[in-house]
């Protein structure tokens, strides 16, 4: 699949898979993309499979709780320093 297709994808699945709105999923790969995420998917079209899409939508997903979750605790701490 061609790289823009492959991004696609892995929008399409972050909204199946997470119950994101569109909006918030294209903004998860646009922020990975920015970050160079997947330069080595635009240069190896054998990195653009589904099941690597998959993979991706997990990983960026996983990724982005993570950071939430970062964020609450250090929000709290802060909180209580108060």
């Amino acid at each position: 699949m061609t790289y823009e297709e492959f991004l696609d994808e892995i929008t399409t699945l972050l909204t199946e898979l997470y119950e994101l709105d569109d909006a918030a999923a294209i903004k998860l790969v646009v922020d990975a993309q920015a970050n160079d995420y997947f330069v080595a998917h635009d240069d190896k079209e054998e990195l653009r499979t589904v099941e690597q899409a998959k993979k991706d939508a997990v990983a960026l997903y996983q990724t982005k709780q993570n950071k939430s979750q970062t964020q609450k605790k250090q929000q709290q701490r802060l909180r209580q320093k108060k």
